[in-house]
């Protein structure tokens, strides 16, 4: 960089009186220090670039907005499915028709991730959790196998892999995460019924299935983020269990992962036999929350054809928003509960797949 000379007094003096030897031993004690190189420390912070705020989207020129570069510890992920007044899912929608509270305030929305831009679908991992205790009847496990391949098939046009568990007097995985519908179809097929079972371990079985998407689905694909989801199919009530309902509850929304039922008809007969609406009254898994406080739905399975009901709940895992925001910088690490709720225009119906967060301790 060039060298600034300041003039004073007493400098004036001594050169006017200097001989010329002298005169040049102080013009390079002046020159030499802005030319000897800096230490490397000073270099170093000479050449540092301007620290980058933090991002969660790509530049504006990207062609995929949906991508996301980094996903930072601080970001709060928040999955919105919107229905209509007849329940069908809502697309289309915009960042601007969602408003999103923390702890009553309301915070700008960081992030906003949809279905599907561009062409590209989400990607998405499911764990189906089946009942095979001795209450399933042969009949139900052949029409159940039949929708849930109908169900994969469905999803063929997007990125998804899938695990499949049967649960009963334990839980038991028979199918990793696969992408392979082959071998999803291979390891339906070989689902048996627990003749003299005598428990049911719902609950285990989801708590077992976070566990496995937590492993083995990442929460990000191709710089995506991923639908991660539970489907439980189940006609009885879960007993026996070794965890509790507000335990896995707590769990899938720490995951961000929604858990969804579907009750067969079994179940439902049973339970319609004493409703004087003759309509299938709500299940323990019901009454418990687990569909509703994490994002996801029941579905009653009351006709003998099990296909349409499993084509509407891929619709439903597949509709869903990602809001997202930075929470403020002193409840970043309280280690407290902040309760989250999202707005959506007049005459729609929102869910989350989590009521709050909570922040992590210092």
């Amino acid at each position: 960089m060039p060298s600034t000379f300041h003039t004073n007094p007493t400098a004036s003096r001594i050169s006017r009186r200097a001989s010329p030897p002298l005169l040049l031993a102080l013009a390079l004690c002046c020159v030499l220090p802005a030319l000897v190189p800096a230490p490397p420390l000073a270099r170093a912070r000479q050449s540092e670039p301007a620290q980058r705020p933090r991002r969660v989207e790509p530049p504006a020129e990207s062609s995929d907005q949906d991508d996301v570069l980094k996903i930072d510890t601080d970001l709060v992920l928040v999955d919105v499915t919107v229905t209509d007044a007849a329940g069908q899912p809502v697309r289309n929608l915009r960042p601007e028709d969602f408003k999103l509270y923390e702890d009553g305030e309301q915070r700008p929305i960081t992030f906003f991730n949809v279905e599907r831009r561009g062409g590209v679908e989400r990607p998405v991992a499911v764990v189906f959790a089946v009942d095979v205790s001795g209450s399933m009847s042969a009949e139900e496990m052949a029409r159940l196998q039949t929708a849930m391949r109908a169900f994969v098939k469905g999803m063929s046009s997007r990125p998804a892999s899938f695990a499949l568990m049967s649960f009963g007097m334990n839980a038991k995985v028979h199918q990793s995460f696969t992408s392979d519908p082959r071998k999803l179809d291979r390891a339906i097929g070989r689902l048996a019924r627990e003749l003299n079972g005598l428990s049911t371990h719902a609950y285990d079985a989801i708590d077992d299935a976070v566990r496995l998407l937590v492993r083995g689905a990442p929460r990000t694909l191709a710089r995506r983020l991923m639908k991660r989801a539970v489907v439980v199919i189940t006609d009885g009530f879960p007993v026996g269990d070794t965890v509790s309902p507000n335990t896995v509850i707590e769990r899938a929304n720490a995951a961000e992962v929604s858990v969804y039922t579907v009750t067969l008809p079994s179940y439902s007969r049973l339970l319609a036999s004493v409703s004087s609406e003759h309509v299938p009254l709500p299940t323990p898994l019901d009454v418990s929350g687990m569909t509703e406080k994490t994002g996801g739905t029941n579905f009653y399975a009351t006709d003998r054809d099990y296909e349409p009901l499993f084509k509407a709940l891929a619709e439903e895992v597949t509709s869903t928003y990602v809001l997202a925001f930075y929470p403020p910088e002193e409840k970043r690490h309280d280690g407290r509960f902040h309760p989250v709720r999202v707005e959506v225009p007049r005459g729609l119906n929102v869910r989350l797949n989590r009521s709050g967060y909570k922040s992590s301790d210092r």
